[in-house]
């Protein structure tokens, strides 16, 4: 475990990654830059054979700089320190306070790695990690950076002990909401564990924490009771009740809602007569309208009646 500490003041537990790791994820990559190096060096002689031998040259040059030292830089930057080779061991590069690693720091490793890796075939990069404490090679030192392990392999995690069948039930009313998570972990930590002990200093363990639980709960030690069943018990009890609280159906709906009034009184039910259906009745005929002609008003003329 790596000894890293932050500008918060914080430990890192960072794994630095060892010489075999490296080695493979150095070799993986290495593979794939020169075979994309010979794929692309063929396809630039075809194409530059009717060039002179200096234009011929420098551009074997570019593309052996551009492939075995501009790819690879480029390939860190743009994926935070994990490469082909990296990514396939669970490698990654990162600063010395483990943050992300930039384009200097690719620069620096890439620079230093012609040297260390291609010039030499890896042996100052080899004598160099085995030299250091955290496996790094001269790069790392340079750059400010290191490789660590981000596939950790888990632990796995041992269940805790039932109680004895007489102790189940019994401690329903503890109350243990004042008990710390640090006390619940020590707790599990011993029970998972207390096998493993020397008898003496397991049961001397239990009496200790079970004088913690005591004073947290602030009931009293139950009489007749071992130390080590009465944690088992305990820690039974809190995790039927996370489970019952976790498993407890809720109300559907996001506010309360309306608060019930008093139940009516039954009485008794009035019993309504069925209603037939009636069908309706016809319609009336309608007379059909006919049409008539508008009449003509008189005329006015010029004679006027005697008086």
């Amino acid at each position: 475990m790596s000894d890293l500490v932050t500008g918060d003041a914080v430990v890192l537990g960072l794994r630095p990654a060892r010489l075999p790791s490296r080695g493979l994820a150095i070799l993986l990559d290495l593979a794939v830059y020169i075979t994309g190096y010979v794929l692309i060096s063929v396809g630039l002689t075809m194409a530059t054979a009717s060039l002179d031998d200096a234009a011929r040259a420098a551009v074997a040059v570019a593309s052996f700089l551009l492939f075995l030292v501009g790819v690879p830089i480029a390939v860190e930057t743009l994926s935070h320190g994990r490469s082909l080779g990296k990514l396939a061991c669970g490698l990654r590069v990162v600063r010395d306070d483990g943050g992300p690693i930039r384009f200097r720091h690719a620069l620096v490793r890439g620079a230093m790695g012609v040297m260390e890796l291609i010039l030499t075939f890896g042996s100052i990069a080899c004598i160099a990690s085995l030299v250091s404490a955290r496996g790094r090679r001269l790069g790392d030192v340079f750059a400010g950076t290191l490789v660590v392990r981000e596939r950790v392999p888990g632990t796995r995690v041992m269940p805790v002990p039932p109680p004895p069948p007489w102790l189940a039930g019994r401690f329903t009313g503890l109350d243990l909401s004042a008990v710390p998570d640090g006390l619940w972990l020590a707790i599990r930590q011993y029970l998972t564990r207390m096998n493993q002990l020397d008898p003496q200093v397991g049961a001397a363990m239990a009496v200790r924490l079970a004088d913690d639980l005591v004073a947290r709960t602030g009931a009293p030690p139950p009489a007749g009771v071992p130390a080590a069943a009465f944690l088992m018990a305990v820690v039974h009890e809190r995790q039927s009740r996370d489970a019952a609280r976790v498993f407890r159906p809720s109300a559907v709906g996001p506010g309360p809602g309306p608060v019930p009034g008093p139940a009516p009184v039954p009485g008794p039910v009035p019993v309504v007569a069925p209603v037939p259906y009636a069908a309706p009745a016809p319609a009336a005929p309608v007379a059909p309208v006919v049409p008539v002609a508008p009449v003509e008003a008189p005329r006015a003329g010029g004679f006027a009646p005697p008086a």
